[in-house]
């Protein structure tokens, strides 16, 4: 091989895995989360684990982004350590897909039907329909779709590149002398390994495999220790992944390690014993591309019929490796909720952004009761509630420095239009419901000068803010229900309702400055009030912002600053019907 060989060569190595690195990622965006969501509500059938395993690894086309995603999951409490070995056993079946799909490089016949099964053949047609969806995507889903025609056909392409370069090769002794060395089991295992944990994909060099199976070089009875190898290097990734985390996690980086170790030592010394009793013929045969699918999958599919029924022995083994101490005994009865916050999941944005959606739904009922609570405070006075209300506020200020870090690095990520709308949407959503708590704290603090100072309000006062605070109950529950339910005709109400509390707003302060002129109020009861109808009034606001933004979902036309403004015909008259509904329920007597 000369220089310009050498070059097609690497090329077509930095075409392969750039192309398996584009699909795997369109796949992932087209799933938009829903396999992750499919792993975590995995039930803890092990047959099942397998399978759900082995589907979703053949559709990601990566056992590694499988197992690091199971070692998320343990780590953040999402899924338990047992659930997750039988998915690793079905990763390594599901990841045997794309060596079956690269096998087709090997199609040879004359035939016009057979020739087009051939990747050369039919991969020029994905990559023109992949770029005409590419240029002319609107929607996220068209987008995603071309890059996975792309992405393959890149990946195709980039095999080809391989096969063609080292093809050569085949006439050349010393690397031909090179490859007969791997023969021996061991330096066949710890090539593979090597090779894979360097890539750390063992589909990736299982298709450079197959790319240079076409020297000739190579006999079956040499790649099977490789392929054996290979299932061990690809552990690198989740083992690296485990650095850091739970021990949970770092356990079920192990069992996807000993897995491969234990199926692949089984898998050898059954093959040798019977090799040496039967002495198989095709050991000494060439291998060729679709040879190396079938010894791939033949090993996978062998290792985890073998050590299925062991699972526990598995779970076992992970706890003689990493023992559980009293610290994390002590941990196991008080789950951290900001765990499902792994950074892990950031390589999945979809189910990343599912997270932060689940947490900050958490986040608006407690704003929400926080408030409600705080209401209270200003009629039945109580400390215990009063700490209540400052330890919830100190929560949603935690709530919003965690979802809001977390969702900073996720907007780092290459997010779709739709994702990144989604992690705006939260990211002014946390804010508002951080807000809320403010002013609840505020209440509280209104709450315990009236009661250290025996003050209280006027009964036409206690009947105004009574109406005011049933106005702000009502916004509440369906700001926060449109929010929690992803409701947008529910949040279609809110801004009606709020358009009503501003003009109570504007009356209680009318109202209270005639008081004040007949000498029925006093002034520091009367601050005291306006502060009162002063927080009202701007947690109103939020659950407007918050309502607006659930309807952008929806509508991304809306104006968040001008939304009222722009409302016309039967939409502003609904909304006008909707004001006067409230004006009936809600006004000062």
């Amino acid at each position: 091989m000369d220089v310009f060989g050498f070059l097609s060569l690497i090329g077509g190595l930095a075409l392969f895995l750039y192309g398996m690195d584009v699909m795997g990622g369109g796949l992932e965006k087209l799933s938009g989360g829903r396999l992750e969501r499919l792993l975590e509500n995995l039930t803890s059938n092990p047959l099942k684990a397998v399978l759900l395993g082995a589907g979703v690894t053949a559709v990601i086309q990566s056992s590694s982004a499988t197992t690091v995603m199971l070692v998320g999951f343990v780590n953040s409490g999402i899924m338990k350590f047992s659930q997750a070995i039988g998915i690793i056993m079905g990763a390594n079946i599901g990841t045997t897909i794309t060596s079956w799909l690269l096998s087709l490089t090997g199609i040879e016949s004359g035939n016009f039907f057979i020739r087009m099964l051939k990747p050369s053949s039919f991969t020029p047609i994905l990559a023109i329909i992949g770029i005409f969806l590419l240029m002319g995507a609107v929607s996220d889903k068209k987008k995603n779709v071309a890059e996975i025609l792309l992405g393959f056909s890149v990946l195709m392409f980039g095999m080809e590149a391989m096969s063609s370069a080292v093809k050569p090769l085949a006439d050349v002794p010393e690397f031909t002398g090179i490859l007969t060395k791997f023969s021996n089991p061991l330096l066949g295992v710890l090539a593979g390994a090597l090779l894979t944990a360097i890539i750390q994909s063992s589909s990736a060099s299982v298709g450079i495999l197959q790319a240079l199976s076409v020297t000739g070089a190579f006999t079956y009875g040499s790649v099977i220790p490789i392929i054996m190898g290979q299932n061990i290097g690809t552990c690198v990734t989740a083992m690296i992944s485990a650095v850091g985390a739970s021990k949970g996690a770092k356990r079920t980086a192990f069992v996807h390690l000993y897995f491969n170790i234990i199926g692949s030592v089984i898998f050898l010394l059954l093959y040798s014993c019977l090799d040496i009793v039967f002495q198989f013929s095709f050991a000494d045969d060439m291998v060729g591309a679709a040879g190396i699918a079938a010894i791939h999958s033949i090993f996978n599919i062998f290792a985890t019929l073998a050590l299925l029924p062991f699972i526990k022995g598995l779970e076992k083994l992970a706890y003689l490796t990493i023992p559980r101490d009293q610290e994390e005994e002590a941990a196991a009865g008080s789950e951290d909720q900001f765990k499902i916050l792994d950074a892990r999941f950031l390589a999945t944005p979809g189910f990343a952004i599912e997270q932060c959606m689940s947490l900050t739904r958490k986040m608006a009922e407690m704003a929400k009761n926080t408030m409600l609570l705080a209401m209270s405070l200003l009629e039945n006075y109580s400390p215990e509630q009063a700490r209540q209300v400052e330890q919830q506020e100190d929560m949603l200020d935690k709530y919003e420095d965690k979802i809001g870090a977390y969702l900073a690095q996720l907007n780092s990520q290459n997010l779709t239009a739709r994702e990144g709308q989604s992690v705006s949407t939260l990211m002014h959503c946390i804010n508002d419901f951080e807000r809320i708590g403010d002013h609840a704290l505020n209440l509280m603090e209104i709450a315990s000068r009236m009661q250290k100072k025996e003050m209280e309000f006027s009964k036409k006062a206690k009947n105004e803010m009574e109406v005011f605070g049933a106005a702000v109950t009502d916004i509440l529950e369906r700001s926060v229900g449109a929010f929690v339910d992803n409701d947008p005709a529910l949040a279609a109400t809110v801004e009606p309702l709020e358009e009503v509390i501003d003009d109570l707003n504007k009356q209680l302060k009318k109202r209270h400055i005639k008081r004040l002129r007949k000498g029925k109020c006093v002034v520091d009861l009367g601050l005291l009030l306006t502060d009162v109808a002063v927080n009202y009034e701007r947690v109103a606001d939020h659950c407007s912002n918050l309502a607006v933004y659930m309807i952008q979902t929806e509508d991304n036309t809306v104006e968040a600053h001008d939304y009222v403004n722009n409302l016309s015909g039967e939409t502003w008259e609904r909304f006008e019907q909707m004001m006067e509904g409230y004006r009936e329920k809600y006004h000062f007597s």
